[in-house]
C-alpha cells in the first residue's frame, strides 16, 4: 500500500519543495495539500517541488467545479503536470470552504463532479475538446502543448450515489476519515461499479484522507487529535455510529459546537464532553499514539489495505520533517507488500 503525506495547505512553495523532497527521499509516493479559501494556490504552490523532485505524485485536495470551471481547472492541472512531468494528481470535490466562502450554490453534485472528471480526461489527451453536458460546457480548448503522461484523477467520494459512479469517470476515488469497516463496504461497491463497466479491479486506486498524531508520548498524540476532532467526518452523524455507543454519539451530537470551539481555540478541551469519550474518539477516527506503540497503527495500516485500500494519505501536524522520517523508517517499508 502507498504511504502518502498530506502537508499544511499554508506552507510556503519553499517548505513545501522541502519537505516534498525528504518524503521522496524516505519513499513515500504521494503528497498532497488541502484547497482552502485562504490558503496559497496549490496548483502553483506545488511548482517548485514538481521541478526538483522525480518520482513523487502531487496535488491538491480537493477542488469543486462549484468554485474553479472544469476548464481553468483543467488548465492549472495539466500546466502543473507538464512541470512535473506527468507526476500531477487531483481530487475532484463537490463542494467543500472554498465554494462556501465564494457562496457558490452547488447543484446537482454527483452530476457536476462526473462531468468535471470528464472534461479533465479528454483534456489530458491534448486533443481539441468540445463538451456539451447538463451543467458544463467547453468549446475552443485546444491544449495541444499538453506532452507529457496524463494526470491521476480522483473523486472525493463519501456516500453510495458518489461511490457508484466515481468508478466509470476516473482512475481512482479518496475517500476521507473512513474507518475500517467503512472501507470495506465501500470498496464492495466501488468493485460491483467497476465490474459492470468492465474495468480492472487491480488498477483502480483507493486512497484514504486519514489523520496520523504519532508523536514521542501518547498524552502528546492524543492532545493533538483532540485539538482536529471537529475536521474529521467520523464525528458527524452517520459515521460517528461506527466508532461510539449509541448514548456516547448522542452525547458528542448535543456538544457538537464545543468541539468546534475548541479547534477555533486549538485547545485540546472539550468542554461538556467526558474525556474518556474524546479520547476513545482520538485514538479510533485518527491514529494517535506515541512512537513506542507505532506497531499497533501499522497494523491497522495493514487492515486498512486488506480492507481495499491501495494507497493512505496520512493529514501529519506539528514537526513534519520529524513525522515523514519515521514513516520512511518504519510505516514505508511495514507496508511495501501490503
Amino acid at each position: 500500500m502507498r504511504i502518502d503525506i498530506i502537508l499544511e495547505s499554508s506552507n510556503s512553495p519553499e517548505r513545501v519543495r522541502e519537505l516534498g523532497e525528504l518524503a521522496e527521499a524516505n519513499g513515500l509516493g504521494g503528497v498532497w495539500v488541502s484547497n482552502m479559501n485562504d490558503a496559497r494556490d496549490p496548483f502553483i504552490n506545488f511548482v517548485p517541488l514538481a521541478m526538483h523532485t522525480q518520482r513523487i505524485r502531487l496535488g491538491p485536495i480537493a477542488v469543486s467545479p462549484f468554485e474553479l470551471h472544469p476548464l481553468k481547472m483543467a488548465s492549472s492541472l495539466l500546466t502543473l503536470n507538464e512541470v512535473a512531468k506527468g507526476r500531477a494528481q487531483i481530487v475532484i470535490g463537490a463542494g467543500g470552504g472554498t465554494a462556501q466562502a465564494m457562496g457558490a450554490k452547488p447543484v446537482r453534485v454527483v452530476r457536476a463532479v462526473r462531468e468535471c472528471a470528464d472534461i479533465l480526461r479528454l483534456a489530458a489527451t491534448g486533443q481539441p475538446v468540445r463538451y456539451k453536458g447538463e451543467l458544463f460546457e467547453v468549446k475552443w480548448y485546444n491544449p495541444s502543448w499538453v506532452q507529457s503522461p496524463p494526470p491521476d484523477i480522483y473523486i472525493g467520494a463519501n456516500g453510495p450515489q458518489m461511490l457508484k459512479a466515481a468508478p466509470r469517470h476516473a482512475n481512482a476515488i479518496m475517500v476521507s476519515d473512513f474507518v475500517v469497516d467503512h472501507v470495506r463496504r465501500s470498496r464492495a461497491i466501488i468493485d460491483e461499479t467497476l465490474d459492470a463497466a468492465g474495468k480492472d479491479r487491480a488498477t483502480f486506486k483507493l486512497n484514504n484522507f486519514w489523520a496520523w498524531h504519532v508523536k514521542e508520548t501518547r498524552e502528546e498524540a492524543e492532545r493533538e487529535a483532540r485539538i482536529w476532532l471537529t475536521v474529521r467526518g467520523t464525528l458527524y452523524p452517520p459515521y460517528i455510529n461506527e466508532v461510539l455507543d449509541p448514548d456516547e454519539a448522542a452525547l458528542v451530537n448535543r456538544n457538537i459546537n464545543q468541539f468546534i470551539r475548541a479547534y477555533n481555540r486549538k485547545s485540546d478541551v472539550i468542554e461538556g464532553v467526558p474525556p474518556e469519550i474524546v479520547s476513545k474518539l482520538a485514538r479510533r477516527c485518527t491514529s494517535a499514539c506515541a512512537i513506542a506503540d507505532l506497531d499497533q497503527e501499522i497494523e491497522r495500516l495493514r487492515s486498512f489495505a486488506r480492507a481495499g485500500l491501495t494507497e493512505i494519505a496520512l493529514r501529519i501536524y506539528e514537526k513534519p520533517a520529524d513525522t515523514i522520517r519515521l514513516l520512511g523508517q518504519r510505516v514505508v517499508p511495514a507496508l511495501a507488500d501490503a
